[in-house]
Parts: C-alpha cells; structure tokens; sequence
C-alpha cells in the first residue's frame, strides 16, 4: 500500500478506459451476500471521472448492511423515496445525503429486492491527487479520502449518480490483479443501532483507514 505522501499511479481503471488497465467488477461479483461482497471489495479500485478528469483509490475499508434484519440498515423499514437504488438490482450505487454535509456511496449488493449493500469508507488514492485537492481544499494526502464523505468529496461523488451502473463510465471499480491485502474484520462504526455486528471490513496497514467514530 502506498504511504499517505505517494505520488499518483498511472494505474486507474478499464483498459478502454483514461485511467489505466484492469479489469471492471462484473453483475455476479456483486449478486452475493454484502458479508462476502464487502471483504473481497478490499484492493480493488474505485475509478471516477468527471468533466474529464479521472480519479481513483484503492478501496481500503468498508461497512456491510443487510436489508430488513439489519437495524443499522437504510432500508431496515422498507423502501423509500431515499433508499429505492437499495432494492433495485446489484452492481448500482445507492448514493446519499446525511448530517446536512456530504455524500456517502454504498454498492447495492445480493438479489434484487434484498436491499443490501456495502458503504465505502476508505480509499487509498491513486490518480488525480491534484484534483482531490482541490476539491477537498487539502494539502496533505492522508486526508483526501480517509472518510465516507471525504471519497465523495474528493472524488466528485454525488447524488447525480445515485442507481449508477458500477460497470460503465463515469463510474465503476475494477480489479488490476493486485495482491490481495491483509484484512480484519471489527464492529461498524459511525453508527447507533446495531453498533455490535463485525460488519466492517478494513485494511490495517493503511494510512488512509478512517480514524474517528464519525468520518
């Protein structure tokens, strides 16, 4: 993994893609439990472009949620105007607005209707650290993408791609053949409700792992 002063990687995403060379994530990989989804989302590469600058970051932490048994879960009462992308099909973005100040993005996850899904909470960034920046309006790199609302920030991630098809441009993740990282597996955070379940999923050599109770 790189240290949080790395340079941009010419690695960023599908080979007729701007970004670099890999593999995009197919419908399958997401038709399954977020339980399995979640861990296996670690190492791979979230690639977005926009206005014709790309970006991209490792995915180094993530949160898994179940649908109607999961009391943490958006869609734990059902659907919503806010939570529909959650019950559509898997390999979408369920994209959201939450304490009045960001954007969070979750993939939707298993069969259609079960309305699961994996939050991303961390990035290890890759191409377009400039722009990252500039978005975030930071200087140091640790603090780009460290955060569910930051990768959003930084990546330009909004609610204009809520139901976003992950396999097509201007958003999707791929897989570059990296080595799988190491990986542990702890109680979500950030949340009230259903605080005990070991649903998050991170990278602990990672500088870019978010530190708080609240990213």
């Amino acid at each position: 993994m790189q240290s949080p002063e790395a340079k941009s990687s010419t690695r960023g995403g599908p080979g007729a893609g701007s970004g670099g060379r890999g593999r995009v994530l197919h419908r399958s990989f997401y038709g399954r439990s977020p339980l399995l989804v979640a861990p296996d989302l670690l190492g791979k590469v979230l690639c977005r472009v926009r206005r014709g600058v790309v970006t991209s970051g490792r995915i180094v932490e993530v949160e898994a949620y179940l649908g109607a048994d999961d009391p943490a879960s958006h869609a734990y009462r059902g659907m919503t105007p806010r939570n529909m992308a959650m019950f559509g099909p898997p390999g979408h973005a369920y994209v959201y607005f939450t304490y009045g100040n960001h954007f969070c993005m979750n993939v939707v996850t298993g069969e259609e209707g079960a309305a699961s899904a994996v939050l991303i909470r961390a990035l290890e960034p890759i191409d377009g650290i400039a722009a990252m920046k500039r978005r975030r309006g930071r200087a140091g790199v640790s603090e780009l993408t460290s955060g569910p609302g930051k990768l959003c920030e930084a990546l330009g991630i909004d609610r204009a791609l809520y139901g976003h098809d992950l396999s097509v441009r201007p958003l999707w993740i791929y897989d570059d053949d990296s080595t799988p990282p190491r990986q542990v597996q702890t109680p979500r955070i950030g949340i009230s409700t259903a605080v005990d379940r070991p649903y998050r999923y991170v990278v602990p050599e990672s500088a870019f792992v978010s530190r708080t109770r609240r990213s």
